[in-house]
């Protein structure tokens, strides 16, 4: 077949690679984004999207290198590419509701592992059939642009790096540009937009297929009606703000008593606020033991860090509590202090660095009374802050009679949990580390001092407290407040498999949720579940 006049300028097959593989990148961004706020953002979710578009870009490599060769026509690439572009802007107008649907699904069939089952099939689903379109560019480009074979090791070589430089680009513009800018949705719609052109620009100039290419044009244009929009709850009413940063997705609302932070469609409450002012019935009081454990109301200055600073509810219960402590919190999100500020009452006097938390401590040499230690990502901990060298940090930033307290979200009383890594970790650590559940909850605080001797005056403290509701609490934390015996399990930068761990505690998790709801399905199938719901 004989080349067009377009396909004779290798400027336009160059520009072809460049934005092809420009493509490639964005949308496996994206397929981050889209996930996270159902499975998380952890390492685990990016093996998946990584392995499932490798495994995608080496199939449609294999196919189409063999169709180039058997019919190098290439109407056929553009034509792929086309289809390609509108798959890809479908995927803001039905991605969620595959995603919500596959869960759905495996919820009351898999017992393992739900998440990644749930986040593979997804990435299967959604982004393998338009990624192996794309895998079929370079080897089809090389038919079309290899005239010799004297040239062709040069012409290779010209598209690997206009390939990898679209790569590059396609890497950088969606983290740090559209994402933020525009949302996932519209980031998806941009990146169609340009393949789409590629194809059209093609057709156009060759005068052929142009009824197919005008149903194309149409549907995409259909997606960007139905598909811009930034909603990942769609299931919720009367959010109050729903949008995405760098890091997170990120999710406010809004009921007659709290105002909420969720950095998960699914799983989890980041932060609440109650209007009233009162405590909120959830860790953050329970943590309020970490000042009175350090004697912060008996010391003129006193300095309370928190690591993980979300929308600011403990900076403000220690503010109120202990008014004469200095507060000061690290968040890497930027955009979360953003929304404490405008929604929930975040202090004027808490000064907020926007810093990741270890990297913080690794800057500064002040000492602190109290370290709170509440970094979490979505659903999942970082592993540079769960480890013996990160609590070995901690503890250096502690005076001699400093308090950590740590977070623990996820409760197991399986043996080798992720929190008994911990426990295990900070143990090794501090001199003495106690532990308490949270009523209706499945977060445990950890209390670690520098000085076991702290304790001896924590009753006394606490009955010396002049707010009733905080003093009645704090005793009951008391009560129930047990010496922790180190064991044998420790995280350490080089090992500590935090999200492997987290994903055992979720699926137990998800089990005890939706146990009831799965024997009413064996029973008495689809019509007896919907009932019940």
């Amino acid at each position: 077949m004989e080349k067009s006049k377009i396909l004779k300028n290798k400027y336009y097959l160059y520009a072809t690679e460049f934005f092809a593989g420009m493509s490639v990148m964005a949308v496996e961004l994206g397929a981050s984004r889209l996930l996270a706020p159902y499975f998380s953002s952890s390492q685990i979710v990016w093996t998946i999207i990584i392995g499932t578009i490798m495994i995608a870009m080496a199939l449609g490599n294999i196919w189409g290198g063999k169709s180039a060769d058997k019919n190098p026509n290439p109407d056929k690439l553009y034509m792929r590419l086309i289809i390609a572009a509108v798959w890809i802007a479908a995927i803001p107008v039905a991605g969620k509701y595959i995603i919500l649907g596959i869960g759905a699904l495996l919820v009351f069939t898999v017992n393992n592992n739900l998440l990644i089952w749930a986040a593979f099939l997804a990435c299967m689903v959604i982004f393998v059939f338009p990624l192996f379109l794309l895998g079929t560019v370079t080897p089809s480009l090389v038919k079309y642009t290899v005239n010799s074979l004297d040239s062709s090791g040069s012409t290779v070589g010209t598209l690997g790096a206009f390939n990898t430089i679209g790569s590059i680009i396609g890497t950088f513009v969606p983290t740090f540009v559209t994402i933020p800018a525009v949302g996932t949705s519209v980031t998806f719609l941009i990146f169609s937009g340009i393949l789409l052109a590629l194809g059209l620009i093609y057709f156009l100039s060759t005068r052929r297929k142009l009824r197919k290419c005008s149903v194309g044009a149409a549907v995409f244009v259909l997606c960007i009606i139905l598909g811009n929009s930034s909603s990942f709850a769609f299931w919720e009413s009367g959010l109050v703000y729903e949008g995405e940063s760098i890091y997170n997705y990120l999710q406010v609302k809004e009921n007659e008593d709290r105002v909420i932070l969720s950095t998960n469609a699914f799983l989890g409450v980041q932060s609440v606020m109650e209007k009233s002012g009162r405590l909120t019935g959830m860790y953050y009081d329970y943590a309020l033991a970490a000042p009175v454990m350090a004697g912060v109301s008996e010391k003129e200055n006193a300095d309370i860090l928190i690591l993980g600073m979300g929308t600011g509810t403990f900076a403000g219960q220690c503010r109120k509590y202990f008014g004469n402590v200095a507060v000061e919190g690290v968040e890497i999100d930027e955009k979360i202090t953003d929304l404490a500020v405008k929604y929930f009452r975040l202090p004027d006097s808490v000064k907020v660095t926007t810093y990741d938390g270890r990297a913080y401590l690794g800057a500064v040499d002040k000492k602190y009374d109290v370290i709170m230690v509440d970094a979490y990502q979505d659903i999942t901990i970082p592993f540079q802050m769960s480890s013996v060298e990160f609590f070995t940090m901690v503890r250096d930033h502690l005076t001699e009679d400093g308090v950590m307290v740590v977070n623990m979200n996820m409760y197991s009383d399986k043996d080798g949990n992720i929190n008994q890594y911990l426990s295990d970790t900070i143990a090794a650590v501090f001199d003495a580390v106690y532990t308490v559940d949270v009523s209706g909850s499945t977060n445990r605080e950890v209390f670690a001092v520098r000085d076991g001797r702290v304790m001896e005056d924590f009753s006394l403290r606490v009955r010396a407290l002049e707010n009733a509701e905080l003093r009645d609490l704090l005793d009951m934390v008391n009560a129930r407040m047990e010496k922790y015996e180190q064991g044998s399990y420790l995280l350490t930068d080089d090992k500590a498999p935090v999200e492997l761990l987290g994903m055992e505690v979720i699926d137990e998790i998800i089990r005890d949720e939706i146990g009831y709801y799965r024997n009413v399905f064996k029973e008495e199938g689809v019509r007896g579940l919907l009932d019940t719901l």
